[in-house]
């Protein structure tokens, strides 16, 4: 059988892919495996605002209950808040039910350990096992040993809020901020956060109906926010994902100010602050050699991991490292959470930009994005591979590295969670970037469906 995990869960379209029957078994086997030799052990569950939550969640939840362990169900609210919140709560284990940025169709189911962090491979292979094997071993409770469900959703969004709020040590009175929830779990934390902060807080795409999550909004279409951001003249923008692990921004003149500019402001500052130790800040394979150069110009050093937030915090946790993060905006700051936090990034940005007294723009010119295109291959999963093993396929990228020459560079990455491989090319001219990154994609496409 396949790898059930990816790179972030357990993800796939709902009622189709990741089924009820599948999500009561990873409960079922989550609880176990997690929880194992602990006295009535406690899982938080949380999840975003699509609308095959409830049945994934109510399936989840009967799995934890069967083996004997606690559901204390925090209902809608960011996947940092639940890696917070396990900790702060004493649970034994945290799980999202979430597809973070992907559409409403899709849903996720990830796991977090007592310390908040993103579970081992070694972990997720021996949850998988136990269903695999058929809950060999697993024993079912009777009477009084059952697992009870609680609900806390009211108090946890009230308890994640303040610790976000904690973060910084400044109001943000005059600041306008506006704000992109992406119809997503931020919806209500991020709101309250900023308001109660002291900001002028304006708002789009806040009222989720369970089936508009990250339609046409938030972090993956910014483009609504960086419009509305010079209509109300506001000082920034902030744009979330659907369970707001994520958080771009876009300075006071419209334009987008992705994880890797965010890293690089963020780098400088804590540096600055003397809380950047060892001055590293850790990026994947997928950062703008441009952050690169900006970083080195402050003699600030760089360390590159495999695309996905947990590759980054892995080597954080391994190296003592402070900051990383991804272009995308998953940013992690170890001192304050075990993940990214859309919430706890935007609030950090906008200290920044409130003590410097520079706008966000002047703040995000000390770096310069070299260009750089993505297209999408679609390819069947069994064919991920394929740009490794086609001899035609291997030929064109070594001519297109030698047409780069030494000043740029070609990245294939297969994704974690879609049928799809990323060919990202990056150099001097755009559209020479963008045609040698279509026409290679295109290759790999033919190449792999044959």
């Amino acid at each position: 059988m396949q790898r059930m995990f990816g790179t972030d869960g357990v993800r796939g379209i709902a009622n189709k892919e990741l089924t009820a029957e599948l999500a009561y078994k990873l409960g079922r086997s989550g609880a176990y495996v997690l929880t194992e030799g602990t006295h009535k052990p406690k899982i938080l569950v949380g999840m975003d605002t699509r609308i095959s939550g409830d049945m994934l969640e109510n399936a989840l939840v009967s799995g934890i209950l069967s083996v004997g362990a606690e559901a204390v169900c925090v209902g809608v609210i960011p996947t940092p808040a639940v890696a917070h919140l396990t900790r702060k709560y004493g649970a034994d284990a945290g799980v999202v039910i979430s597809a973070s940025h992907n559409p409403v169709e899709y849903n996720g189911i990830k796991f977090f350990n007592s310390q908040g962090y993103k579970l081992s491979d070694e972990l997720e292979d021996k949850i998988q096992s136990v269903i695999e094997n058929n809950f060999e071993g697993v024993s079912l409770p009777t009477g009084g040993e059952i697992g009870r469900k609680i609900e806390e959703a009211g108090e946890a969004v009230g308890d994640y809020v303040e610790f976000a709020k904690s973060t910084i040590d400044i109001d943000l009175k005059g600041l306008k901020v506006a704000l992109d929830c992406a119809n997503g779990a931020a919806y209500i934390t991020a709101v309250k956060a900023f308001k109660e902060l002291g900001a002028e807080v304006y708002v789009i795409n806040n009222d989720p109906d369970g089936i508009n999550i990250n339609k046409n909004c938030g972090s993956t279409h910014p483009e609504e926010l960086m419009d509305y951001v010079v209509k109300k003249g506001c000082d920034l923008g902030l744009a979330f994902d659907g369970d707001a692990d994520r958080c771009l921004a876009v300075d006071e003149k419209g334009k987008l100010i992705n994880g890797d500019f965010i890293m690089a402001i963020m780098g400088k500052y804590f540096k600055d602050q003397g809380k950047l130790d060892k001055n590293v800040v850790v990026v994947t394979v997928m950062s703008n050699l441009g952050l690169n150069i900006a970083l080195d110009k402050q003699n600030i050093g760089t360390v590159k991991t495999k695309v996905g937030d947990r590759y980054v915090l892995e080597e954080m946790v391994k190296e003592g490292y402070k900051l990383g993060g991804e272009q995308s905006g998953h940013i992690i700051m170890i001192d304050y959470n075990t993940t990214g936090d859309g919430l706890v990034t935007g609030l950090q940005l906008s200290a920044i930009v409130k003590k410097s007294r520079k706008t966000l723009s002047e703040l995000a010119s000390m770096m310069k994005e070299l260009p750089q295109i993505l297209v999408n291959a679609t390819v069947p999963n069994s064919k991920k591979n394929i740009h490794n093993e086609d001899e035609e396929i291997v030929t064109e990228i070594k001519k297109i590295e030698e047409k780069l020459n030494g000043c740029g560079r070609v990245l294939i990455r297969p994704s974690g969670t879609e049928p799809l491989v990323r060919v990202m090319l990056e150099g001097e001219v755009q559209s020479e970037l963008d045609e040698m990154a279509h026409s290679l994609a295109e290759l790999i496409e033919k190449k792999a469906n044959n």
